[in-house]
């Protein structure tokens, strides 16, 4: 561009700039003829002479379903006021592939990660080479229990809580819980959320009821299938996973049997499709949006404190149950 209008680099990249030292009438040159070459300044470069990429790395286990998918919404809302571009990468809920989503944003020079980890994530070591570069680091939703980091997280075991004590109130007694990999915050909490209110009902953990699984569909089908072989089968099941709980809904449907007058049904995320089935399913709410939101001010206020002097700080979001037709048998 600079030998065809025979001025030198600098002007040309001064006049897209719009640096006062060059003269209106070059500008317009320069940019008639950057129009007509369809010329994009490259805002990356440009950032990292400055010494800032404005990019703002995410990693989420998936993109399916609305959960994530409002985080991100809710995280790329306040990204942009605070002039960062977010680059979205899925784990595919496999922690290879989540050392891969690390490894491609560290090379893309980001300034802060914001990750919520993959079903199979046990350790934290992959994620040294971020702190080593002090890039901010936040988690959300799914952290490593007993793990001091930033991270924005549902009371979950409030959740669980509210759901049990919710069927125990609707008049069911034998519960059963569909529980995920416990090694994870959201399912060990859920779990121990049932747990507090069985016992504050009197009744004790019975193990046979319980059914740890991936939290997909067809787990949550295989999970019924074995209830409904029990000696006594359960009256009610609290998923800590909505996908799993229509897997059971469907198998129970497929069993000649009624929700909720033979089983009651609750789940746990509001994914958009508990309005939809028949009936339509109890769920929690997690807030999502608010989650991404609080996790991008979380990091913000990290950016600006200066990372390596920030103190791990945990957010704690309340959750809220949505009653509907699956779990209504009283009313």
């Amino acid at each position: 561009m600079a030998s065809q209008l025979g001025v030198s680099v600098s002007t040309v990249s001064r006049s897209l700039n719009d640096h006062p030292s060059i003269s209106a009438a070059t500008k317009k040159r320069v940019w008639q003829l950057a129009k007509e070459l369809h010329f994009q300044p490259n805002h990356l470069a440009a950032g990292l002479r400055k010494g800032r990429s404005n990019i703002l790395g995410v990693i989420v286990p998936h993109i399916d379903g609305h959960f994530f998918a409002l985080v991100v919404k809710g995280i790329e809302a306040v990204a942009s006021k605070a002039g960062f571009n977010v680059m979205i990468c899925q784990s595919n809920e496999d922690v290879t592939h989540e050392r891969k989503n690390i490894e491609t944003l560290l090379g893309a020079q980001v300034e802060g990660i914001l990750v919520s980890l993959a079903r199979n994530t046990r350790d934290f070591k992959h994620f040294d080479k971020v702190r080593k570069q002090d890039i901010p680091l936040v988690f959300f939703d799914r952290v490593l229990d007993g793990t001091d980091v930033n991270a924005v997280v549902i009371d979950d075991r409030e959740g669980g809580y509210q759901c049990t004590r919710h069927l125990l109130a609707q008049g069911c007694r034998r519960i059963a819980h569909f529980g995920g990999p416990q090694h994870l915050n959201i399912y060990k909490h859920r779990r121990q959320g049932y747990v507090d209110a069985l016992l504050e009902a009197g009744l004790p953990l019975d193990e046979t009821l319980v059914h740890y699984c991936d939290m997909t569909q067809e787990d949550g089908a295989l999970g019924m299938r074995r209830m409904l072989s029990l000696p006594q089968p359960p009256d009610a099941v609290f998923s800590a996973s909505d996908f799993s709980v229509v897997g059971a809904l469907q198998e129970i449907k497929r069993h000649g049997l009624q929700v909720p007058q033979d089983v009651a049904l609750v789940g746990f995320s509001n994914e958009t499709f508990t309005s939809l089935t028949e009936p339509m399913l109890t769920s929690v709410d997690q807030r999502c949006e608010q989650l991404g939101q609080s996790a991008m001010r979380l990091f913000l206020e990290m950016l600006e404190a200066g990372n390596s002097t920030f103190s791990p700080r945990r957010i704690v979001l309340q959750p809220d149950l949505l009653v509907r037709a699956s779990s209504k048998r009283l009313e």
